[in-house]
């Protein structure tokens, strides 16, 4: 399914993948894959298109934002790509708050440390809970972001849930 993509142990290849998502692949989740990509195919769907991918193994990540009383509260929520988070109702009654949003991209950029179009799970800053919708959990090998645009990742589902403040969430997202 990746084959012409050329995935290697992502611990083979300390140059794809920055600081802090080396150091989650390797305490967290070693058994994850990494190639190289195009940055300007980093996209999901240009992704899926030039390399003949299937969508539902590409799973994407958000960061999602809500304030009560003062305080930031915030996730990370990962879905399939062919899905949607359902950040109205789902995410904003797990954050406790009356408006959830997703970060901007300058606040997601600098929160995550990553760069916009390759966040991921992997090597999140302590203290992001990671919400892991089920679906995803449930998906063999999924492709995610490896914090920079000119890498993926692919992971088995279930180990996302191995990653720190990491949590199955069942009906995180809703079908696109």
């Amino acid at each position: 399914m990746f084959g012409s993509l050329d995935p290697v142990r992502a611990l083979e290849r300390p140059d794809l993948l920055p600081p802090a998502v080396l150091a989650a692949v390797r305490d967290h989740v070693p058994s994850a894959l990494v190639f190289e990509v195009d940055p300007a195919h980093s996209d999901t769907e240009t992704l899926c298109r030039v390399h003949d991918l299937p969508l539902e193994v590409m799973a994407n990540a958000v960061l999602v934002l809500g304030r009560r009383e003062g305080e930031e509260r915030r996730a990370c929520c990962l879905t399939l790509a062919h899905r949607r988070v359902d950040i109205n109702a789902v995410v904003r009654r797990r954050l406790d708050v009356r408006k959830a949003s997703f970060a901007p991209m300058d606040v997601a950029v600098a929160e995550s440390g990553m760069e916009y179009g390759g966040i991921t799970p992997v090597g999140l800053p302590a203290g992001w809970p990671v919400w892991v919708d089920a679906a995803v959990a449930d998906t063999e090998l999924v492709c995610v972001g490896a914090g920079i645009r000119g890498a993926k990742l692919l992971v088995p589902g279930a180990a996302l849930l191995d990653l720190p403040l990491a949590e199955r969430v069942e009906g995180l997202a809703r079908d696109a």
